[in-house]
């Protein structure tokens, strides 16, 4: 009588989910969560998931962290909303810790709501001071959800289906996806193809006067946790320089520690001209923003854009709380020792396991590759196993052009022991 209960709570609120809220909000497990704590996401029937999704790389130092809590509290009670009608010291000093972790050459900070805002932004910014309409982006990258940043991502069609047209002048090439190109042996072959295609762009569709930016993920997000062979940044931030062209890395994904660095172009010496990020910055609270040079920003003439809940007080002090934490508790270090850990366990899995195709990863942030029988993307199977971590409470999320890959995203603080537990529950799912 007692789980029948249980289990009517929770179903309760699907009900209700499934009567008001639009169906095209797509979520993936049938779960309520009511509350979370670190790793843990916990249902209304009081049932705990481990939690290696994150909120999509967002929860990066756990769930409600204490200290980011503390500062969320204690922003709401002094000070809310202000919008552009005055300036607030919460921005002012977002924007200086900002500056002191990112690349060096980067010092001008403008603060919005959502990743694809940022893009936008980011874009806007890109074409005006330059006075050219091209962007160039990769093939299987990912940007947002806004009719530009859709124009810009191609990790999957029905991102873009039937919202055309889209706005133009965005050019695409592909990305340096080792395991899928007909190189896979030679990585540095699979770089100089990218190279190819930019060439034969030029050439043949636009001229590199009138290409404002690249915009490249470090590391591919919902492409699939792809990550580019060594080299690929430095030579295009090279070919960007030769051209004028301005370079915008996106770390929406892959910032704030996630891939062992606190972000994910630091492991090459590469300086965009325009750093993107979101998700991992606050904690959970709504927030993005770009850091891009001042001698760049000063040409962007005032009111040329803006936000009206951008840069929000109390986002922005979860967001210096996030940073703390990631600094005292060195947790892109531990990203990059205990995401390390889990990726040889996991390649050694799958040594002998044909429908494995590649483990790969950068500190917390990996991907399991899966193929049918005839090497081809299987989503079947990548699905499958995701099901079968939900059943034993491990919330895992796919991705891929296909989806085919299983992306694990834990919180950076994930202790031992919920490693441990998580690797098993893997193990066991990817049996088959």
């Amino acid at each position: 009588m007692v789980m029948a209960e249980k289990l009517n709570k929770n179903q309760t609120y699907l009900d209700l989910d499934d009567k008001y809220v639009n169906p095209v909000l797509s979520r993936s497990a049938r779960i309520v969560a009511e509350r979370a704590q670190g790793s843990y996401i916990y249902d209304m029937n009081g049932d705990a998931y481990l939690d290696l999704a994150t909120g999509i790389a967002v929860n990066n130092v756990g769930h409600c962290h204490p200290k980011v809590v503390a500062a969320i509290q204690k922003q709401a009670a002094e000070l809310i909303h202000t919008s552009v009608t005055v300036h607030h010291k919460r921005y002012i000093e977002l924007a200086q810790k900002l500056v002191e972790i990112t690349p060096k050459s980067l010092d001008s900070v403008f603060l919005a709501n959502s990743g694809a805002e940022a893009v936008e932004g980011a874009v806007k910014l890109a074409r005006y001071v330059t006075g050219r309409p091209g962007i160039i982006n990769f093939r299987g990258s990912f940007h947002g959800r806004t009719m530009l940043t859709m124009a810009l991502t191609t990790s999957k069609l029905y991102y873009r289906e039937k919202y055309e047209p889209l706005p133009g002048s965005i050019f695409t090439v592909p990305f340096p996806y080792t395991y899928r190109s007909h190189l896979k042996d030679n990585p540095n072959a699979v770089v100089d193809n990218v190279f190819e295609h930019l060439d034969t762009l030029f050439q043949q569709f636009i001229h590199p006067e009138q290409v404002a930016s690249f915009i490249v993920e470090p590391v591919q997000g919902e492409g699939g946790y792809v990550i580019p062979p060594k080299g690929f940044l430095t030579r295009l931030r090279k070919l960007a320089d030769k051209h004028g062209i301005m370079l915008i890395i996106d770390e929406v994904q892959s910032g704030f520690g996630r891939t062992g660095k606190m972000f994910a172009c630091e492991h090459e010496p590469v300086e965009p001209d325009i750093l993107l990020m979101a998700k991992g910055i606050a904690g959970g609270m709504p927030l993005s923003g770009f850091v891009a040079r001042r001698e760049v920003t000063s040409k962007w003439l005032p009111g040329r854009h803006g936000s009206t809940f951008g840069g929000n007080p109390v986002s922005c002090a979860a967001a210096l709380a996030v940073i703390d934490v990631l600094q005292e508790e060195k947790l892109p270090e531990r990203a990059a020792k205990v995401g390390g850990e889990m990726l040889k366990r996991l390649q050694k899995f799958a040594q002998d396991k044909q429908y494995i195709g590649e483990v790969r990863g950068l500190g917390m942030m990996l991907g399991i590759e899966f193929d049918d029988k005839d090497g081809k993307p299987s989503k079947e199977i990548a699905e499958k196993v995701a099901e079968r971590c939900l059943e034993n409470k491990l919330i895992v999320l796919t991705c891929g052009v296909r989806g085919q890959v299983i992306r694990l995203i834990p919180p950076l603080n994930i202790s031992d022991s919920d490693a441990e537990k998580a690797m098993e529950i893997l193990e066991k799912s990817m049996t088959f």
